[in-house]
This record gives C-alpha cells, structure tokens and sequence, in this order.
C-alpha cells in the first residue's frame, strides 16, 4: 500500500448556503431534548446577530476544519455574523493555514493501521489523515514568518493577522478563515499558540536566532489576553458560540473578570451558546455549563443554552439556521481589527486610577 491509495478521497467543507435548514430548526423547537435545545440555541445565536449592540465571539475546539467546518466560519465571517474568533492553534495553523497553502484533509478510517500510517508519513485524526510532508511544509511556513518580522514579542492575535497577510500576498485566492478574517477586520485569538504547528516553526526560528546570539520573535499570551479583554470593554454587550470547550471557552468567559479587575463595569455576556458531548460531572471546564459560568459573573443566565451535540452534526444546522434567516443582512460589521491600530483604551486614565486603587 501506497501513500497515494490513502490519500485519496477529500473531506469536502459544509456549504450552509445550499440548504436551507430553518423549517427543520422550526420542526425541532417543537420537539424534546437535543432537538429542542438546539433550536433554542439556534435562536439565540440569531438573536445575536438582531443585537446592534452585540460583538459576537466564535471559539473552535477540537478538530473542526479537518473535519469539514471551514466554509461555514468563512461564511459566517462574510456575513458579519463573527467579529472575533478565540481558537486552539491546531485549527488556525495546522488545518485552516495548513489548506489555504494548497494543501487538504482526506477521508480515512479508525481502523487502519497506526503503524502503517506512520511508515507513510500519514497523520491520523479520528478518521482523516493528513500528509505529515505537507504539514512540515506549513511549519517552514511559520518559520519564514517569523524569519520576516521585527524580532519582538507579538501577541497571537498580532502574528496570525502576519499568517492573513502572507496568504494575502501568496494566496489571495485560498478560502481560509485566516484569510478571511484578515480581510474583514474580525481578530484571531489563540491563547495556547505554541500547541501546534506554529510552535515548531517557531522553536526552530528561536534557535537558530539564539545559535547566532541574535534576537527573535517570541509570543505574548498575556497580551492576548489583554487585548481580548479590551475588545469585552469596548464593544460592551458580548455573546458567545462555542464549539466544544478547553482553553478558547475559559479564555473567553474570563475576560469578563479581567475588565473587572481593572475596575471597569461590564456587563456578563449577554447570550451564550455552547455546542459539547462533555458531560459536566467530573468537573472539568469542557463540560461546565453556562449556568456554572454564571456563579463566576461570566455568563449571564437570560440567553443561554448548552446543546449536547457533537459539532459536525449541530454546528451546520445553527450556522444555517441563522444564515438563511437573513438578519445579518441588517449587521454592520464591528472591524475589532481597527482598535490595535489605535492608542488602547486601557492606557486612558480610568484604567491607570482603577490599577492605583
């Protein structure tokens, strides 16, 4: 067995724009259980979008782009439904970047054998793989970036807006989140960047600048933290959509805290709406419902809804529900982007009084 007789058949991406799915929402609200809380949730995602005043807040967890989910967060992004993503690394760099270089998932199986799959040079997630020399490829990539940029801290969100530039120069006609949301002005959080293929490309780039006693790029997650939570303080009335939970859903619940602590009186966000097949009781924060959140003041309890789905199945069916309900069309985009281009609120005197008091 070949490498070529693996990597064969692709993973082809949602088109929500093809089906339009709101009958069958409007179907399950009727319902019991799954069905009817994903309507509900569904519904809050679309009340979302009628908010003027909301900045709305995507998070990816788990393995969503190998897995068929790009075109939807890229039409989402089109459609101004999304003004922020706070994301792992691996669907930023090693899914999304790693297709927007040319690149593609492929169907696999479960059952296949790991060990084969390594001799080829094949990754295995769940039942895709991924061309483990494609994927070295996009780790040279973030290499290069790195190689091409003023040797200083930079948050993840700074560097990811330098990954939307490159493709923007090199592949401008890629579909990529990364791309799209450079060019829609909708930010890029990953606070646990290193924890992918950018981290290789990286630590390759630190070591050789360190072998030459040169300086390098290194990435700042406090600084993402701080600018994730000056967009909280400057939009106002936030509302999430989560796709599983780990470090993107803490890191966004808690920049509620954060403008807090710095002495600015926000608002819990408004709506939230979490898609998980965590289960709550071993007390991990995937799991954790939005009503836990609220006993931190994170979540506020009006406008929330846990649906216990898994992703590939729920998120299409959300996503549509409120694409061809159309209300985005009333939206204007939020541009969050603009606000790091500009003195940050954050150094105004209220906040340097706040931090003295």
């Amino acid at each position: 067995m070949q490498k070529a007789d693996l990597l064969h058949a692709l993973v082809e991406h949602y088109d929500i724009k093809a089906v339009n799915v709101v009958p069958i929402i409007e179907m399950m609200e009727k319902t019991a259980f799954q069905a009817r809380n994903l309507a509900r949730g569904a519904k809050i995602v679309d009340e979302m979008i009628c908010d003027k005043e909301c900045g709305i807040i995507l998070t990816l967890a788990g393995s969503l782009i190998s897995a068929g989910q790009k075109a939807i967060i890229v039409d989402m992004i089109r459609s101004r439904m999304v003004d922020v993503i706070v994301s792992t690394g691996a669907n930023i760099v090693d899914q999304d970047f790693f297709e927007a270089l040319g690149f593609r998932h492929y169907q696999g199986t479960p059952f296949s054998s790991d060990d084969k799959l390594r001799e080829l040079h094949i990754d295995r997630i769940y039942d895709t793989y991924i061309d483990e020399d494609e994927l070295r490829v996009c780790d040279e990539t973030i290499h290069r970036i790195a190689e091409s940029l003023e040797p200083r801290p930079y948050s993840g969100r700074e560097f990811i807006q330098e990954m939307g530039k490159y493709l923007e120069k090199n592949h401008p006609h890629a579909e990529s989140i990364v791309l799209e949301a450079y060019r829609n002005g909708v930010p890029i959080f990953a606070p646990a960047f290193s924890d992918c293929s950018a981290g290789f490309g990286l630590v390759f780039h630190q070591v050789e600048r360190q072998q030459a006693r040169g300086s390098y790029v290194s990435i700042d997650s406090v600084a993402d933290f701080r600018e994730l939570t000056q967009i909280k303080v400057e939009s106002g009335v936030t509302g999430l959509i989560m796709l599983g939970g780990g470090v993107p859903k803490n890191f966004v619940q808690d920049i509620v805290v954060s403008a807090e602590f710095l002495g600015y009186d926000v608002e819990m966000h408004r709506y939230a709406v979490q898609l998980t097949v965590a289960d709550e009781r071993d007390g991990a924060l995937s799991g954790s419902t939005l009503r836990e959140a609220n006993s931190w003041g994170k979540v506020d309890l009006a406008k929330e809804q846990m649906v216990y789905g898994e992703a590939t199945v729920a998120f299409p069916l959300i996503a549509g529900y409120a694409y061809h309900k159309g209300n985005w069309r009333n939206r204007a985009a939020r541009n969050f982007a603009k606000i790091f281009s500009q003195p940050s609120i954050l150094e105004a005197e209220g906040y340097t009084k706040a931090v003295a008091g």
